[in-house]
């Protein structure tokens, strides 16, 4: 098999991850160039290829001086800033390149019925690289509830926390013209996509309140809602705190199973077993393996735009229901609830 000629676009943290596992995909995939304007991030990515005695490909500082120096790639990983997600898909797209997009994959509805748009128009492949809709883990998950395992679905609970605030302090994370948002936005969009894929339909109604804690952007949230078919659900995102974990508890009247927002682990508990047991599923090496397999036409796109275009109708709700619900002072400081 041909080996996938593949730029990446912003070499950030992320990003970084995501070319670790594609030096361990030789194979499959050919790494041609690099889209970034940052002397930093580029000497970080370089340290890479030096741990491992390879030559860096070469950096530049728009994807169409990278077209202009070598040709149109087969296929882009985009990790920018998410401001910049809908500009930098649309020149790749537009340049005949195929596309795995970071999360979440848009600022907003507009812009993800723009990108739903130019992929309709270029015909080429969008993935969003949300690890949950790419987990077999939730797949298998997806399975048991269908095929009714758990039986009926009663109610779905979710977190997320991270040591975010302190960590994105003077980044772009905490800037909401070019993040978008604050932690659910970010972490917590993959509790927020990954939580409605188990649902398996449409949220009819959210509530829920923000508190800033002294940031321009959202840090800690509380989100409660209802499916289309009557089960509850609820979020908690503390971006506050510690660490970075995450649980998702689907509760059934036959038996309750967890998980993680990234789909990172399985477990089941059915009526009188004292303990969750682990369920199997197969391994995964994460959103570029399964990019290269929807490529290859060995698998249906598991996260099409359409995906990420459900994620921002969500936060559009979410958002709208927290400047009703929320007191100012959370949106300044600490939250001071009325009683």
């Amino acid at each position: 098999m041909a080996k996938v000629k593949t730029i990446v676009v912003g070499t950030g943290s992320m990003a970084r991850g995501h070319i670790r596992t594609m030096l361990d995909m030789q194979r499959s995939t050919l790494l041609v160039g690099f889209v970034e304007p940052s002397e930093a991030s580029r000497a970080q990515t370089q340290a890479i290829f030096a741990e491992r005695g390879r030559g860096c490909p070469p950096f530049y500082d728009s994807i169409q001086q990278l077209i202009e120096a070598q040709g149109s790639p087969d296929a882009a990983l985009i990790a920018t800033p998410h401001k910049y997600h809908l500009e930098n898909a649309r020149d790749c797209l537009l340049g005949d390149i195929d596309v795995c997009l970071e999360k979440p994959m848009v600022m907003n509805v507009a812009q993800a019925r723009e990108l739903i748009a130019l992929r309709d128009k270029t015909r080429r492949l969008v993935m969003v690289a949300f690890p949950g809709s790419l987990s077999p883990a939730i797949w298998e998950a997806k399975r048991l509830i269908v095929e009714g395992t758990l039986g009926k679905i009663t109610a779905i609970a979710a977190f997320a926390y991270q040591h975010w605030k302190q960590a994105t302090q003077g980044t772009w994370r905490q800037n909401p013209e070019i993040s978008g948002g604050g932690f659910l936005f970010d972490t917590g969009s993959h509790m927020v996509n990954t939580v409605v894929d188990l649902l398996g339909e449409d949220v009819a109604q959210v509530r829920a309140l923000f508190d800033n804690r002294g940031t321009p952007v959202e840090i800690a949230s509380s989100v409660s809602g209802v499916s289309k078919s009557g089960v509850l659900f609820s979020l908690t995102g503390a971006g506050d705190s510690i660490q970075c974990n995450s649980e998702i508890t689907v509760f059934g009247d036959r038996a309750v199973l967890k998980t993680g927002i990234w789909g990172e682990s399985l477990a089941l508990k059915k009526q009188n077993q004292p303990e969750f047991v682990a369920v199997k599923y197969r391994p995964s090496k994460g959103p570029w393996e399964q990019f290269l397999k929807v490529r290859g036409g060995k698998m249906e796109n598991p996260c099409p735009p359409e995906v990420g275009l459900r994620f921002a109708k969500l936060m559009d709700m979410i958002r709208q229901s927290a400047d009703l619900e929320t007191p100012q002072t959370a949106k300044r400081g600490r939250a001071r609830w009325a009683k």
